[in-house]
């Protein structure tokens, strides 16, 4: 079986590194190997445009039996508590469109430029093999080029669109791994909460530690399978 795991900065995923330098058998720079198990790491380098390039240039390249995206992401829901790891069900482009002449802002599939079906609905890219990691609690996903962290702002977005979380790169992977038909998933783990922009209160070691134990978790799994 062989594995992609795919970060947009090598500290989200620094923990599963350091895992498989000392426990699996190096093949090349980005690639590990323990008995049937391949693990590759992808580092995009942070946004949609990164991600989408490499994913691109990874998929072309080679064959893999599920990619996960791992990261830290911003809570909307304050449901959520800072560190909870969660499964992106659902993605949707959050910035890609139009600003109209009264300043509303409405998406490229509000003005039909781009159809829907295929791998849209609504707007809205689904994960069709979510389900089967129902050990996590579901979330649905916005991806923007530019993170919220002014009220009015906020409060627009959570009135457009039924989100439970914001990231930077979940849209571009899952719009990458359902064109390429590789089998996916998203995990986050919440680092801060979508409020006005204070850094002081978000919590990176927490989620980065958590994040990382459900990807040793997985690694693991994946070991006996």
């Amino acid at each position: 079986m062989k594995i992609l795991i795919v970060s947009a900065t090598p500290f989200e995923i620094a923990p599963l590194s350091l895992h498989l330098n000392e426990n699996f058998n190096k093949v090349n720079e980005t690639l590990y190997q323990k008995g049937a198990l391949q693990v590759e790491m992808l580092v995009t380098g942070i946004g949609m445009t990164n991600t989408a390039y490499q994913l691109g240039k990874a998929f072309a390249e080679n064959k893999y039996d599920l990619a996960i995206n791992a990261g830290i992401a911003g809570a909307f829901n304050k449901e959520l508590k800072l560190g909870d790891v969660v499964n992106v069900v659902s993605e949707i482009f959050g910035d890609l469109g139009i600003e109209e002449a009264d300043g509303r802002f409405t998406d490229l599939f509000e003005n039909k430029l781009i159809p829907e079906g295929s791998i849209y609905d609504n707007g809205k890219i689904h994960n069709p093999d979510a389900a089967e990691f129902s050990f996590l609690p579901q979330a649905n996903g916005l991806t923007i080029n530019k993170v919220h962290g002014f009220p009015s702002s906020i409060k627009s977005i959570q009135k457009k669109y039924e989100v439970t979380i914001e990231s930077m790169e979940g849209a571009a992977f899952f719009m990458a791994c359902r064109n390429a038909g590789v089998k996916f998933l998203q995990i986050r783990a919440i680092s801060n909460y979508v409020e006005k922009r204070n850094r002081d209160n978000w919590d990176l070691p927490l989620s980065i530690g958590n994040l990382n134990q459900v990807l040793l978790g997985l690694v693991q799994v994946m070991q006996q399978a």
